[in-house]
């Protein structure tokens, strides 16, 4: 998001508490040249969203006031360049160690995502850990749209890969989230479209393991 003039009033009101910290609702109203009204429907709008939220200062003198901060769901509508800083640095592993250490990173993250995730699905039957799969790469940014074909098979679809450049040159990374979708589901899994190999989305094909055709 950068600053020109043909940015919202919403946009700008990001852009400001983005280079100015906090501000109050007059502050706003003051830098905007509009209406204290107009001001306080943008930001709750922007509260709704979890775009910001505000903290309480009391004043010398006269009522509290509420000043203004982004929330870190903010921070990812500004450019920023994490991907490319680590797939600089696993550029350099593989130039230091070879494409096996940066294979064994993957392993080991499938390993503790494993650990995090394996407790979510407990004694659930099968449906529902498939549910509680999607909501888990819901929370993660991956967009998951879960589809159910029969009685037993689902349709996994995620819309967005917030790995994607990693996975387009580390196709390990993609491997290993299958592995781990096989390890939390105990299930039969294909994966027929893929963000990384070209595809519109990822498309994984979910069948309870050693089930008879």
């Amino acid at each position: 998001m950068q600053p020109n003039a043909e940015l919202s009033t919403r946009d700008t009101i990001l852009h400001l508490l983005k280079t100015n910290e906090e501000l109050t609702a007059k502050e706003l109203t003051e830098r905007l040249d509009i209406t204290s009204i107009a001001v306080r429907r943008h930001i709750d709008g922007l509260e709704r969203d979890g775009l910001i939220e505000s903290r309480i200062i009391r004043q010398p003198m006269g009522r509290p006031t509420a000043a203004y901060h982004l929330t870190d769901r903010a921070d990812a509508l500004f450019p920023n360049k994490y991907h490319a800083v680590a797939l600089d640095l696993l550029d350099e592993l593989v130039q230091e160690s070879g494409e096996a250490m940066v294979e064994r990173l993957f392993e080991r993250r499938k390993e503790t995502l494993y650990k995090k995730y394996a407790g979510m699905m407990g004694d659930k039957d099968f449906e529902d850990k498939v549910s509680a799969l999607a909501d888990i790469q819901n929370e993660n940014g991956y967009m998951a749209e879960l589809q159910k074909n029969s009685d037993d098979e689902y349709v996994l679809i995620e819309h967005n890969c917030p790995i994607a450049q990693i996975a387009n040159q580390y196709t390990h990374a993609c491997q290993c989230e299958l592995r781990l979708f096989e390890a939390l589901l105990d299930a039969d899994i294909t994966r027929p479209e893929c963000l990384a190999k070209g595809g519109k989305k990822c498309v994984y094909r979910i069948r309870p393991r050693n089930l008879q055709s």
